[in-house]
């Protein structure tokens, strides 16, 4: 026995000893794992962690049984403890021009046009491009400039596409009321929702491409008496802000703005144009309103180096009318539609 014992003593040892090797390869690649993730190596994964812990998830919230978002009572504004900031902010929204436009109170810049004339009342209006997500979901990550961008960065770019002119420093009182304000209407929404209501509803795609000449019928019937027949707005009587504002021209948004793409501005007259049109009262027919976006978008308007934007080519919108595209189709197709056959390739 003593011997058999003696014989087997070694073989108990070695498995130890493998066991105890295995136990020591694992812990390591564990710790090399976790600094992978942490530390990140080179350059490229680094950049993946910090859009992973900066870019918020976008859930779209399904629209049965839910409420639509809806702003706070500005009411409340007086009990938040920078309400004098908000309430600036809303002010600026509201009267762009008259602080920051050609004849600014404040400093002159872009085209005369308010925030709150793409931003139907003073960004708070349901289906009505509000602000309602904004601060629930900035940062986060945009195809557009390839990069994250912050809350001030997506004001700058209406600044200088919607508006046409300057960015504002993101240190001044000015861009601080706006974010302030545009805090305060999404206080209730939820880290990383996009609650129904919120921004612009899209529709659907035509299964034929959008009819500038069709939208010109339409416009000449809905559109003209407030935006006039040359697409030039309606002043107010301060002479230094529009009431309505104008959709082409010098005044108007550039090309690099979001609603020089057909698809987002279809969307946005649908539930909001004419004036007294809602979400719940539509005026305009899938049809008119693709129609009369692609009458208004072919019109002139000013112009903008877009060489920077969409760096990575299949982020690129099917509806974005300049190329190059990483599809065959061509810019008028990109431009008009129709877009089923772009989405569909681009799927596959």
């Amino acid at each position: 026995m003593e011997t058999e014992n003696k014989n087997k003593d070694p073989d108990y040892l070695t498995v130890i000893a493998k066991l105890i090797n295995v136990i020591i390869i694992l812990l390591i690649i564990i710790v090399i794992l976790v600094v992978i993730n942490f530390c990140g190596i080179g350059n490229a994964k680094n950049n993946e962690r910090v859009i992973s812990e900066t870019k918020a998830p976008v859930m779209e919230q399904k629209a049965e049984g839910l409420a639509a978002w809806s702003a706070p009572d500005t009411t409340e504004i007086s009990t938040e403890q920078n309400s004098e900031l908000i309430r600036y902010g809303r002010e600026l929204v509201a009267n762009t021009a008259y602080y920051l436009g050609p004849k600014g109170k404040i400093f002159h810049s872009g085209n005369g046009m308010n925030c709150q004339n793409c931003h139907l009342d003073a960004g708070s209006k349901p289906y009505g491009n509000n602000y309602g997500s904004v601060a629930s979901t900035y940062p986060k990550f945009r195809e557009r400039s390839g990069t994250i961008e912050t809350i001030y960065k997506r004001v700058n770019d209406c600044f200088e596409r919607s508006l046409n002119g300057k960015a504002l420093d993101s240190l001044s009182r000015e861009m601080q009321a706006i974010v302030s304000y545009i805090r305060w209407l999404g206080k209730d929404v939820p880290r990383g929702i996009k609650p129904l209501g919120a921004g612009i509803v899209e529709i659907p795609y035509l299964d034929r491409a959008a009819d500038p000449g069709k939208g010109r019928i339409v416009y000449d019937l809905k559109c003209a008496r407030c935006h006039q027949g040359n697409g030039g707005g309606t002043l107010n009587g301060n002479g230094l802000t529009y009431k309505y504002p104008p959709l082409w021209g010098d005044n108007s948004y550039n090309i690099g703005a979001g609603l020089y793409r057909i698809s987002r501005f279809a969307s946005y007259v649908r539930n909001n144009m004419p004036q007294g049109a809602s979400f719940e009262n539509q005026q305009l027919s899938d049809e008119e309103a693709w129609d009369v976006a692609a009458f208004v978008n072919s019109q002139p308007r000013p112009a903008r180096d877009l060489s920077k934007d969409w760096p990575k080519l299949s982020g690129k919108p099917v509806d974005h009318p300049f190329g190059p595209y990483v599809d065959e189709f061509s810019e008028e197709q990109h431009k008009y539609g129709p877009f089923q056959p772009i989405a569909a390739a681009r799927k596959k």
